[in-house]
């Protein structure tokens, strides 16, 4: 079956940054629900469309195709005080941008009595390489085209 319009798709996945260095290596096959749903990045879709299985591609996205450049305004120094106990360099927090809207920070470093955070996805900015095995593809059930995602054993899970 090829690669279309509300069909599941089954990969595997490496992503290396611009140097060669390994940045994420997926151990478990991924699915995704093909055809605009937010499941993949616009241009991995791009590539895949009308493939099958056993289709590899070598992608290399820039920030503007991949996780957007990154922004200064989504750096934060919060006093240690005011910060969770316990939260450590590599953590994460949620916080709140000053329009309300909520947002994840990375801890980036701890400095004396200051914490520096950074909302930007830890590969804004990066021009990453993605190396992709599409392994299986079939049709999208019903319910996963309502529900916008893939379900089963490597898709999205309900709770």
């Amino acid at each position: 079956m090829k690669i279309q319009h509300n069909t599941v798709v089954t990969l595997r996945y490496k992503v290396t940054d611009s140097a060669g260095r390994l940045v994420e290596e997926a151990r478990e096959p991924m699915s995704y629900l093909h055809g605009g749903y937010g499941g993949a990045l616009p241009k991995i879709e791009a590539a895949l469309e009308g493939q099958e299985p056993g289709y590899q591609a070598a992608l290399t996205l820039v920030p503007t195709d991949g996780f957007g450049e990154r922004d200064a305004s989504l750096l934060r120094t919060i006093a240690r005080r005011d910060f969770p106990p316990g939260v450590k360099v590599g953590g994460q927090l949620q916080g709140r941008l000053d329009d309300g809207r909520e947002q994840l920070f990375h801890v980036v470093k701890i400095k004396g009595e200051q914490v520096l955070l950074d909302g930007n996805h830890p590969w804004a900015g990066k021009t990453l390489r993605f190396a992709l095995r599409v392994l299986d593809v079939r049709a999208a059930t019903e319910e996963e085209i309502v529900h916008g995602h893939a379900h089963g054993a490597h898709g999205h899970h309900h709770h």
